[in-house]
């Protein structure tokens, strides 16, 4: 319990430093911060050494503190993916209502996908994606469209990386056969999850672009593998050109 609270203390503190060091609109000396905390010159200076470590806080080359790149990166990401939700949700609402299925919205992070927003129809029998669950980018619709945005030397660290890893008989394991696929499907503008993240489910995906046509998330239909079907494509593919529209993209 002891090692609880002190966690929590010091979680705290690192709040306090940061948020006195937002209302200085140029860098501030360790004594301006000790004096808006109350916290003790060894204390504070070891908590801004350990968010300097993170990239939470810079020190300056004359020893002043300056918020981090760090928090910059991450409100950047809050934002956008506010952001794309905001502009997907009544699309993805129609998207459901024409298919019948399940809508996601993925976000990438890092070797994955982040499922961060879903519509779900009423009945019973449906896939269900967790919103906050993960998932390896090679296996899912979306994560494969976000391969395709890498070129050959990318995707192959990709693979050495992740070693590929098997969820299902028809997951795409072997680079090779991974470049192949991720290519056609670019050049396709979506693609399938053939039962290749979760035996019995079956994907359409397609990618959303922001107003500098960068990937802002991805868009996907996951349905039993026997109720999906191919003339839903259309659909997924104009429900992501109106999201992509709605983030300023025009293609």
């Amino acid at each position: 319990m002891k090692i609880e609270v002190s966690a929590i203390q010091v979680l705290n503190r690192a709040v306090a430093l940061l948020d006195a060091m937002s209302r200085y609109g140029e860098p501030v000396s360790l004594k301006f911060l000790m004096a808006d905390t109350g916290l003790h010159a060894s204390t504070a200076f070891r908590i801004l050494a350990a968010l300097g470590v993170h990239g939470f806080v810079e020190k300056t080359d004359n020893g002043l503190y300056v918020l981090g790149t760090r928090l910059l990166q991450l409100g950047h990401r809050v934002r956008a993916g506010t952001d794309v939700r905001r502009a997907a949700r009544s699309v993805m609402e129609w998207l459901r209502d024409q298919v019948g299925e399940s809508v996601n919205l993925t976000l990438r992070e890092g070797d994955e996908v982040v499922y961060v927003e879903r519509v779900t129809p009423a009945r019973s029998i449906r896939v269900e994606q967790v919103i906050g669950s993960r998932a390896p980018l090679h296996v899912t619709a979306v994560g494969k469209l976000m391969l395709g945005e890498m070129d050959k030397a990318a995707l192959m660290s990709y693979a050495g990386r992740t070693g590929l890893e098997r969820y299902t008989r028809n997951t795409l394991a072997e680079s090779q056969t991974l470049a192949d696929a991720v290519r056609r499907d670019r050049e396709n503008g979506y693609a399938l999850d053939n039962e290749e993240a979760e035996l019995g489910v079956g994907c359409i995906g397609v990618l959303i672009r922001d107003g500098s046509g960068h990937v802002a998330a991805g868009l996907s239909v996951s349905a039993p593998i026997e109720r999906r079907q191919a003339d839903w494509v259309p659909l997924v593919v104009e429900a992501g050109r109106r999201i992509s529209a709605r983030l300023g993209f025009t293609a």
